[in-house]
């Protein structure tokens, strides 16, 4: 059986009941696309100002597991998304707090893009803000769970700063 006739739940794709099979687009038509810049470099730079050198153990860890999709997360994400023009790097990173606490169930990375935005200036009122400003649109359980990882990620950052600071003294 081919997998355009498979029975759904077989593992193929059941496109018997597709309306359109015979009209179908050839997609080489689809010359005239503006192709999207991927600059594997700019998205290193990006990372590395943004997370920092611990970005580097974290991905290296993740590329043993998952070969090749932290070279595609720095590349499509930081070196595409985030280099595209129409938003600042302040703004993307409001959007990514918000989309983040929307979604729910991210903390590790709602806690990496907290780092972010203060290591790009944000305030952490700015930040509390952004996640008290979503409450009524995505519910306060979320907005609460945002502010939790907020508040960790600032007592972190500013036990990580007096240690840094002593240790310069």
């Amino acid at each position: 059986m081919s997998p355009a006739t498979a029975p759904a739940g077989t593992g193929g794709t059941d496109l018997t009941n597709c309306t359109n099979r015979t009209n179908r687009t050839d997609l080489t038509e689809l010359t005239n696309l503006t192709e999207a810049p991927l600059d594997r470099a700019a998205g290193r730079a990006l990372l590395a100002d943004l997370a920092g050198p611990g970005a580097v153990a974290t991905l290296g860890g993740l590329d043993t597991l998952a070969p090749g999709f932290p070279d595609w997360i720095v590349t499509s994400l930081f070196g595409g998304v985030y280099q595209r023009p129409g938003l600042a790097l302040r703004d993307r990173q409001i959007a990514n707090l918000a989309a983040l606490t929307a979604l729910g169930g991210v903390e590790p990375q709602l806690a990496d893009h907290v780092r972010y935005s203060r290591r790009i200036g944000l305030t952490e009122v700015e930040i509390t803000e952004v996640m008290v400003g979503l409450a009524p649109y995505v519910g306060l359980p979320k907005a609460l769970a945002g502010l939790r990882v907020a508040a960790a990620t600032f007592a972190e950052t500013a036990t990580t700063d007096a240690t840094t600071a002593e240790a310069a003294a």
